[in-house]
């Protein structure tokens, strides 16, 4: 669900920033890269923060 949710996001901003009401084949084409770009870099973002988190147990304080 939180995935159709950015979806949906991403697409009403690509459709003001374009500032259009009607799509053309290629605007669509364009929005829906972008999507896809946008899932992977925070896809990428969360596994980073994903590395930046301390392992349980882990003491290096010493």
């Amino acid at each position: 669900m939180a995935i159709q949710l950015l979806v949906a996001k991403v697409l009403r901003d690509e459709l003001s920033l374009r500032g259009m009401q009607s799509l053309s084949v290629e605007d669509s084409e364009a929005i829906a890269a972008r999507i896809f770009e946008r899932i992977t870099e925070l896809e990428l973002e969360l596994a980073a923060r994903g590395f930046n988190i301390p392992a349980s147990g882990d003491d290096r304080s010493t």
